[in-house]
Formats: structure tokens, C-alpha cells, sequence
């Protein structure tokens, strides 16, 4: 950044002319030196109780009383006499130039900032109205003020004559376009900036309910305005907003116990425990004294027990008439000041420092009196000994409040302030004219923040824990919440979360719904107890139906074997061997081989065994009816009816199971979501709709050869098997009508095992009804097992 100062024309001549009148309107404190070119300084570190003016008198009697102090800022008057000298006794910038230097305090008061602008302008030992006495002085800039109004009173007169003014005070931008003054510069950076590193702060400690003092004028609204933006954008909420008076003026008592009363209720009535205060030093000093005048006792206060964070505009300052008290209520606070650099030789300037150290300086016997708390003795007014300064009195045994001895954020800005000024002067003298970069004011940054212990928390509510979310209060801010559990199958795994979350597919909600858990890949295994169970149950009637296979074989010829018609029964008992090794393929983590398999396994030889039973049951019928006179059913009689109904009906079910492994065959699949903490291995059927009709015909065969045993249970016993195949069809049905209803509302591997229990139930069902009541006579009973019984049962 270029820093550009327009230096109006000099004359270096000083003639200066007594004035006969006295002051009107005297000033208490100026400190001169002298010099070629003088460089105006405008100070605020004195207040006094003013008077108002009643016309009554005259108005120089009884005007200024005891003043008011603040010790602390006195360094700003000695950094910029530092800096003089240093330039003055530096040859390489200026030479043959001497700089001096003319300082006044503008006292907080408008009256006296214009007044003491008038003398700087125009005063050299006399002030006399509407009268330039002696020639105007070669000022040729004025540093201050601190504050933005003292800044801008003085702008109002000096900028009539073109003279640069470099403040040393942070204010708000609109302020400075409003008055768009060509002479006007600032040491000082954007006051935006500073807001933007609040929020910053606040972010960073997660505070988000926070209470606001800003100092009761026009920047403090600015500051109030942005920062409710801010903060509103970055989801903080302001607790309260309560506006700090910018000076203390109070005609009675009462007055201070108004606002204490009032600032007491907005800290006992607010949870925030993270306080912003924005203002300048003077209204952080007025603050204090009301704290002090309206509760005495507020160290005990837990009120005041909060994080203060202070702008840059304030240094911690007490007065020199505020020895007795102390900030301690501010331990702990955070605050944001101007980056300064390390000055050499200033602390050795600092203590050098004694009550008679510089002629002419009107300001240090004051600043004396009130920082060590003694009288600097006057020959003309002889003082007891304990009541007089020694003159030994140290600058570094006066604690931070009210001196510091390394140079401060404004103090550094007010030496900037002089070598930028004294840079340009050198630039203007020197024969090669150019305009160069100047080192100015830096940026703000926040002041080391140790990480401490224990941070507050400063919150309208506590932070809702895992397994909650944010639910907003009606009518309350949008910091003040509920905390509302997080609805079933949903988590939230950190604090404060303004909604809940899902699990991912394969994952989900611990107990308490703050994480999330893997889930369990789960199948009907050959290794689990009913894996085991089933697999044997079928191992064990398979091998029955061998056996019985085997004693068909074997009595093949006998009369009971013949009359049942041998090949179906054959077939019959082979694919109920089938059906339960079948129920083998449903165990196991599904693969592709197996899921392309099972259920049109199922399906085809369940239809075989069901065709074989209506091919028996039909035999049976066609058999007595070909036994009566002239009956034209005999030439249905034989193999080839039961052998066409076997094919038929079989090939129908192959048929249709063809078409679903063509078209949209099962394949292996997971599902995550039936179950709340198992993936389930399966075999999706591809198509549901073939299923259900591969089932379907399965069912519509078995009610038709339920119907068909159910109509034939009443003929002769020689060659009825229709009570048996009712029966087990009875059974069959039964089994496979409760499987859809169970089948659809099982879950995981449970829908397996209702399947092959299915399987396994309606298998047994023929195997048992059809084969063993004829195991029991060929085996047990081979006395009934002879034409002749047979005959005889006939009849």
C-alpha cells in the first residue's frame, strides 16, 4: 500500500507576537517543542468534570477542577516524541530539517477539541479572538484522535487548510466515506476485519450463545449491524444486546444505580458465558465505574465470571483516581489488539523518564501525581514530605492498567503515524520526486490464546448428545433447542446434530443410535443346529424311501405290488426320493449353481410325484369302472393312461419352468434391509411372477388329485388306494396352502427353512399315507399279500 500525504506549502520563518489578553478559555496541558516543521498531536487521556457555561459570571472562573487521568495512554504522547527524536538525530532522513512538535488533549469534550484545534493552528503565546496574532506556525501535520468523533471534530477545521491528519484510532468504514476527506488517513486497517475474526474466534470454541456491550453510538450501531449478520450466518445467537455509555456524566447517584441495575439483570437473566464488548477505552473505563459505584462487591459475583472478548479499540486501562480497584473480573478475556513490532530503544527512553525531564511538557506532572500516587513539588508551593514525589519513582513498577513499558498498539501506530509523515517530507525535498510505499498500520490479530484446561461453554442450551437432534423451540431463537431422540433406524454420531442420519446399507444403529454397526451376513448354514436338523430329516426319509424302493422291487411279483400298478409306484417313490434330496439344495450360502437349480428342481419333481398320485388315483377309478358289464372304460385300463397323465403333467411344470430359467432365472443375492442387523444371503427368484405360477400348477395338481382320491374313497378295498392317497393329499395341501401366508411373512433365513420344511412335511406325507400301510403287510404281514385275500376282500 502506497501511503500518499499531501504536505501544504511551508514557510520556515517562526515570528510570534505576545498577546496582551489572557485566555479566555485557558488550556490545563500542551506540551511544546520546538522545530523547522511541527507535527500537531491530539491526545485522549484526560477528562475533565466541565462546567456548564450559565452567563452569569465569568466563564474562565472555577472551569477545570482535579483532572481525570488515564495514566496508560501518557504513552502515546512519549511515542511520538520518541519518534521525533529518533528522526531528528537521524541524517539520513531529513537533514538539516528539525521536526518538532506541538501536543494537545482533546479532554473527551467537544467544546475543548475544537478549541484546542484553534491553538494548534493558529496559537503561538496568545490566543485572541477573531485575531491572527503573529504568523500562522509551519504545521504540516496533525496525528489524532484516538476515537472516531475526536477524530473527525478535528477534521472539520484543519481540513479547511488542506493539512494531512493521520488517525491513530479504529472506527467503522461508512464513517470515514460519509465524510470523504482528500487529507484524512487512517493507521489503522478496515474495522471489518475485526468482526470477521470474532466470528472466527467463537467458531473455533464452538460458542454459540454469546452476550453483547457495544458502546452507545453511532460505530456501536455499525458493530451491532454487521455482527448480527455475521453471527446469524454462522448459526450464533446473540443472548443479549445492552449499550455501555461512552463516557461517564451523571448529575446524581441514582443515575449510576440505573445502569448497574439494568447491567446486572442482563448478566443474571443471560446463560452466556462468552461476553463481546466493542467500544473505546473510555467507555470500558466507564463501564468499570459503574460496576465499582453500583456493587462493590461484584469480585463475589458469579455474574461477572465470563470470557470477555475486547476489540482492538480498547486497552485495559484504569485511571490514575481507580488505584484501589482492578480487573481481575476480566481474567481470562480474549482480545484483539494492532500487531506491533519491537521499537529499540524505547523501554530505555521510557526510564529515563523523571518529573523534570522536559521543559515544557504540561502533561507530566499530572500524569505524575496519578500514577505513583504523590505530589510533584512546587517551589512556589511547598508540600509535606510524605505527600512529595522523590523524583526516583520507576514507569516499571506501575502495573499494566496503568502503564506499560513495551509499546502499545496505538503508540505504534502514532510512531508509524510520524516516520510515514516524515518519509514524505523527505520524498517532497528530494530531487528525484517519488511516490513510495510506506510502512503503515498492520492488520488485527488476535493475541495468543493458550489452550486452556477447561473451556467454558457458552450455549442456550447444552449440545444434544449422540443419538439425538436438534428440535426447534417455538418462539425462541434458533441457538435454543430441544434435544429430540432420533427416530428408529437412524443415528447421530456426533453432538449436536441438526438431523439424524442413516446407516449405510450394510451397517446398523448400536442401542443407543450414536453409531453404526456392521451387519452379519446370515443364511440357513450345514452348520448351525437347524441347518443340521433339516439336512438330516431329509437324509433320514431318503433312505427310508430307498428302503421301501427296494421292498418293491424285491416282492415285485406279489399280488399287492401288481395291483397298484408297478412302474408309478416306482416313479412315485423315485421322485419322492427326489423331493427330499431336493431340500439339499436350499441349505448353504446361496450360489449361482444352486439358486439356478432349486426351485425348478422343486417344482418339476414335485410335479411328478404329484402327477404319479393322480395317475394312481385315476387307475384306481378307471379300474372298478372297467370291472362292470358292457363298461366301455376297459380300453382306458393299463399302463398307457397313468404313463400319458405322468407325462403330461410333468412336461406342463418343465415347461413353465423353462420359460423362468430362460427369461429371468434366480441368481444369488443379498438383502439389507429385511432385517435390522443381518445381511440375508439369498437366492432372488428373478422372477416372482413364474414362482408363483410354477407353484401355483403345483397346487392345482394336488387339488385335483385331492378331489379325484376324495370321490374314489369308497370302492372295494381290492383296489383302493384312494383313502390312502385322500389322506396324504389331504396333508400335501394343507402343507403347501399354510407355506404362502408363513413364507411371506418369515424373514431372512427362516423363509428358507419354511420352505424346505414344507418340502420335507408334504414328502413325508405321501411317503408315509401311500407306501407304508403296503411296507406293513409285504413285510410285517405277507399273509395278506396272496391273490386269494385279495379276492376274498373283494367279496
Amino acid at each position: 500500500m502506497v501511503l500518499i500525504i499531501v504536505i501544504p506549502p511551508m514557510d520556515r520563518r517562526v515570528h510570534t507576537v505576545k498577546c496582551s489578553k489572557p485566555d479566555p478559555l485557558p488550556i490545563p496541558h500542551e506540551q511544546y517543542q520546538p522545530g523547522d516543521l511541527l507535527l500537531g498531536g491530539i491526545s485522549s487521556l484526560i477528562t475533565y468534570c466541565l462546567h456548564s457555561l450559565s452567563f452569569e459570571e465569568h466563564p474562565s472562573k472555577k472551569l477545570f477542577e482535579v483532572p481525570e487521568i488515564v495514566t496508560k495512554f501518557y504513552q502515546h504522547i512519549l511515542a511520538l516524541v520518541f519518534a521525533i527524536n529518533e528522526i531528528n538525530e537521524n541524517p539520513e532522513i531529513l537533514p538539516n530539517v528539525t521536526l518538532g512538535s506541538h501536543i494537545y488533549d482533546s479532554y473527551y469534550d467537544v467544546k475543548m477539541t475544537y478549541r484546542i484545534t484553534l491553538d494548534l493552528l493558529f496559537k503561538s503565546q496568545r490566543f485572541v479572538p477573531n485575531y491572527k496574532c503573529g504568523t500562522r506556525k509551519n504545521l504540516i501535520a496533525v496525528i489524532g484522535g484516538l476515537g472516531s468523533e475526536t477524530s473527525f471534530r478535528i477534521a472539520d477545521i484543519i481540513s479547511l487548510y488542506k493539512i494531512p491528519q493521520l488517525t491513530y484510532g479504529s472506527f467503522a468504514p461508512e464513517e470515514m466515506d460519509a465524510r470523504k476527506l482528500p487529507s484524512f488517513y487512517r493507521m489503522v486497517p478496515n474495522e471489518d476485519h475485526q468482526c470477521m475474526g470474532i466470528v472466527q474466534l467463537l467458531l473455533h470454541f464452538r460458542w454459540t450463545w454469546v452476550g453483547l456491550l457495544a458502546v452507545d453510538d453511532e460505530s456501536g450501531e455499525h458493530f451491532v449491524e454487521v455482527m448480527e449478520t455475521l453471527l446469524s450466518q454462522n448459526e450464533i445467537c446473540l443472548a443479549f444486546i445492552e449499550r455501555v455509555d461512552k463516557q461517564f456524566f451523571w448529575n446524581t447517584l441514582d443515575d449510576v444505580n440505573v445502569f448497574a441495575s439494568s447491567a446486572y439483570k442482563a448478566f443474571a437473566d443471560c446463560n452466556s458465558k462468552i461476553l463481546i464488548f466493542y467500544g473505546e477505552s473510555m467507555a470500558l473505563i466507564t463501564f468499570i465505574t459503574y460496576l465499582f459505584l453500583g456493587d462493590t462487591g461484584h469480585r463475589e459475583n458469579a455474574a461477572f465470571r465470563r470470557v470477555w472478548i475486547m476489540t482492538a479499540q480498547i486497552d485495559f486501562v484504569l485511571s490514575g483516581h481507580q488505584k484501589p480497584w482492578d480487573l481481575q473480573f476480566f481474567q481470562g478475556a480474549i482480545s484483539f489488539t494492532i500487531d506491533t513490532n519491537e521499537v529499540q530503544g524505547f523501554s530505555n527512553f521510557l526510564q529515563q523518564m523523571k518529573p523534570d525531564w522536559k521543559k515544557g511538557d504540561g502533561f507530566l506532572w499530572d500524569f505524575w501525581d496519578q500514577a505513583f500516587d504523590c505530589t510533584v513539588p512546587n517551589p512556589l508551593d511547598p508540600l509535606k514530605d510524605d505527600e512529595a514525589c522523590t523524583g526516583e519513582e520507576k514507569l516499571e513498577s506501575l502495573p499494566e492498567p496503568f502503564f506499560e513499558m513495551h509499546m502499545s498498539g496505538h503508540s505504534y501506530s502514532i510512531y508509524n503515524a510520524v516516520y510515514a509523515i516524515a518519509h514524505a517530507l523527505h520524498a517532497f525535498h528530494s530531487p528525484r520526486f517519488s511516490h513510495r510505499a510506506m510502512a503503515g498500520g498492520k492488520s488485527f490479530e488476535c493475541q495468543d490464546v493458550q489452550p486452556w484446561q477447561a473451556l467454558p461453554l457458552s450455549v442456550c442450551n447444552d449440545f444434544c448428545p449422540q443419538g439425538y437432534r436438534k428440535k426447534k423451540k417455538e418462539g425462541e431463537k434458533f441457538c435454543c433447542y430441544e434435544c429430540a431422540p432420533c427416530p428408529e433406524g437412524k443415528i447421530s454420531n456426533r453432538k449436536d446434530m441438526d438431523d439424524c442420519i442413516k446407516c449405510p446399507e450394510d451397517h446398523y444403529p448400536t442401542k443407543n443410535q450414536d453409531g453404526c454397526v456392521s451387519k452379519v451376513l446370515v443364511f440357513l448354514s450345514l452348520e448351525e443346529p437347524l441347518g443340521i436338523s433339516l439336512a438330516s430329516v431329509a437324509l433320514l426319509f431318503s433312505l427310508a424311501t430307498v428302503l421301501m424302493l427296494q421292498i418293491f422291487i424285491k416282492h415285485r411279483h406279489t399280488p399287492l405290488v401288481k395291483a397298484n400298478n408297478r412302474d408309478i409306484t416306482y416313479a412315485l417313490l423315485f421322485s419322492i426320493l427326489l423331493c427330499f434330496l431336493s431340500s439339499l439344495l436350499f441349505l448353504g450360502q446361496p450360489r449361482k449353481e444352486t439358486c439356478f437349480l432349486r426351485q425348478s428342481t422343486f417344482g418339476i419333481v414335485f410335479s411328478v410325484a404329484v402327477s404319479c398320485v393322480l395317475a394312481k388315483t385315476i387307475t384306481v377309478v378307471v379300474a372298478f369302472m372297467a370291472t362292470k358289464p358292457g363298461s366301455s372304460m376297459r380300453k382306458w385300463v393299463g399302463k398307457r393312461l397313468a404313463n400319458s397323465i405322468v407325462s403330461s403333467c410333468s412336461l406342463i411344470q418343465a415347461a413353465i419352468c423353462t420359460v423362468w430359467l430362460g427369461i429371468c432365472p434366480p441368481f444369488p443375492d443379498v438383502d439389507k434391509h429385511s432385517l435390522t442387523t443381518e445381511i440375508v444371503a439369498e437366492c432372488n427368484e428373478g422372477s416372482a411372477t413364474m414362482f408363483y405360477i410354477a407353484l401355483g400348477y403345483l397346487g392345482f395338481l394336488s387339488l385335483i388329485s385331492l378331489i379325484v382320491a376324495f370321490l374314489a374313497r369308497k370302492l372295494p378295498d381290492s383296489f383302493n388306494e384312494a383313502k390312502f392317497i385322500t389322506f396324504s393329499m389331504l396333508i400335501f395341501c394343507s402343507v403347501w396352502l399354510s407355506f404362502v401366508p408363513t413364507y411371506l411373512s418369515t424373514k431372512g433365513k427362516y423363509m428358507v427353512a419354511v420352505e424346505i420344511f414344507s418340502i420335507l412335511a408334504s414328502s413325508v406325507g405321501l411317503l408315509v399315507c401311500i407306501f407304508f400301510p403296503k411296507c406293513y403287510i409285504i413285510v410285517l404281514r405277507p399273509g395278506l399279500n396272496t391273490k386269494e385275500e385279495i379276492i376274498r376282500r373283494k367279496n
